[in-house]
């Protein structure tokens, strides 16, 4: 019986893994992907650039409120659905009928992967025993860094041979082979709370939130943060997050039931895994400039080099769930922040003339440190939290990943153009070039701005492990 229930949780966490792969795998895929498309749509880079954009705002805008459905009919049933929208998404964006219809697809796909990307985290967590979750969160992790490894490959790859619309079609059979294995292995029943409003005030003020919220940073770099339109949605923002935190406290059923963020586990770990993630996309933004532009080498060793961090990840992530599990997830957390920020100060030492070698320690340890610190933290966070409100805290568990990624982005090329703009006394708003010291200088003090981030997500971690000792040394 042991056996099977085994085999049977290998299934899941294939299935799992697999969508999971999927949707990595399209983000990086439609990023390499957008200058061809811009030009067989005949539209420009900054309209182009709203189909990773609107992907990311209706994700992060639908994950409470799939996740808190999840809680409510079923975490497997909403991953299910989730999987054929995502499915229906991604063969209707490789139907070429104009840049509407492929942004109308795109919401169509973040919809599906907004519902399985807020359920995958509770569905982990409720299938595997406390003792097993740290290599079970290893193993989706080991799925996110193939995802990111395999997308310039694959996407240069069909770019080559194909036309742009099957970098959406590739997640049709590979989809299609997940919904086989998670029909088999999913759980069929869960116990739910079917007598659960749900909230709608809460979620339509949550989604102007994040509409007016990403907008104003995605446009800032682009018009200016002191535009009416920019100042106007951040304002915008600013009162429908202030009255959905107001609906929350006053309603019998909220969205997102605050009082989950005093579980101390839970809520530091998030913020700590926040600032993570945006310090992931400084390297993401930052790095590319410096290998193409500031070094000129060619795109194929770049991405050679940028591949590092992935592929130390896929080791060191399962490794780090492993580590969870035998030494807990606490401890293993702040050896992975430490050692991730340890590489931040040596990335802040790259110029001109930096050793091929010395980038390389850099970015291995960026990736030892990524991979020991996302499986034991995601482990830690979801056991925190009681089984009938893993659907919400997955939910907001993965929200923060995203949060991450839209911050990491603005805040690293805001603060590489503000520096570059101060020390040059002109505004830059793009890479100076044959003024590559310039940039050099922009990029120290933004990786600067990242170390300071980690070093506080360090602190973060030490406080929950001095605090995990002192209550299992009380038991």
């Amino acid at each position: 019986m042991n056996e099977n229930n085994s085999k049977k949780r290998i299934l899941i966490l294939i299935a799992l893994g697999m969508f999971t792969f999927m949707s990595t795998l399209d983000g990086s895929i439609v990023n390499i992907a957008m200058p061809v498309m811009s030009r067989s749509l005949h539209v420009s880079i900054s309209q182009i650039e709203w189909v990773v954009s609107i992907y990311l705002m209706t994700i992060s805008s639908l994950l409470m409120f799939f996740g808190r459905l999840g809680d409510t009919v079923g975490k497997t049933v909403i991953f299910r659905i989730g999987t054929a929208v995502f499915l229906l998404g991604s063969f209707l964006a490789g139907v070429n009928l104009g840049l509407a219809f492929l942004l109308g697809a795109r919401v169509i796909q973040a919809i599906g992967a907004a519902m399985t990307m807020s359920n995958s985290f509770g569905i982990t967590t409720s299938t595997f025993p406390m003792e097993q979750r740290g290599r079970a969160m290893g193993v989706i992790g080991t799925f996110v860094a193939l995802g990111s490894v395999a997308g310039p490959a694959i996407g240069g790859l069909i770019l080559n041979y194909l036309p742009w619309n099957y970098i959406f079609w590739i997640n049709v059979p590979i989809g299609i082979i997940a919904i086989i294995a998670g029909a088999i292995a999913l759980p069929k029943s869960e116990t739910t709370q079917k007598s659960d409003n749900l909230d709608w005030i809460g979620t339509l003020l949550f989604m102007i939130f994040i509409a007016t919220f990403f907008y104003s940073l995605l446009q800032g770099p682009v018009v200016g943060y002191t535009s009416p339109v920019v100042i106007s949605t951040f304002v915008i923002s600013l009162f429908a997050i202030a009255m959905f935190i107001y609906v929350e406290t006053h309603t019998k059923n909220p969205l997102l039931d605050l009082s989950i963020f005093k579980i101390a586990d839970y809520s530091l770990g998030l913020l700590a895994a926040l600032f993570v993630f945006i310090n992931g996309f400084f390297f993401n933004v930052l790095i590319p400039y410096y290998l193409v532009n500031a070094r000129g080498y060619s795109s194929g060793y770049s991405g050679l080099l940028m591949s590092i961090v992935p592929l130390t990840m896929v080791i060191f992530g399962p490794l780090g769930g492993v580590l969870s599990d035998k030494f807990g997830g606490p401890r293993i957390t702040v050896l992975g922040l430490s050692t991730l920020l340890i590489s931040q100060i040596l990335i802040m030492f790259y110029n001109l003339q930096t050793p091929i070698w010395f980038f390389i320690i850099g970015t291995i340890l960026a990736g030892i440190g990524t991979g020991l610190f996302q499986s034991p933290n995601n482990a830690v966070v979801m056991s925190a939290v009681p089984f009938s409100r893993l659907g919400i805290a997955g939910s907001v568990n993965a929200l923060a990943r995203n949060l991450g990624m839209i911050l990491g982005v603005s805040l690293s090329t805001s603060s590489l153009f503000l520096v570059m703009s101060a020390i040059s006394h002109r505004t830059i708003s793009s890479y100076p070039y044959h003024q590559s010291g310039l940039f050099i200088d922009g990029m120290r003090i933004a990786f600067l701005i990242s170390a300071v981030l980690l070093a506080i997500a360090d602190v973060i971690a030490i406080v929950r492990w001095r605090r995990s000792a002192t209550l299992n040394s009380a038991k």
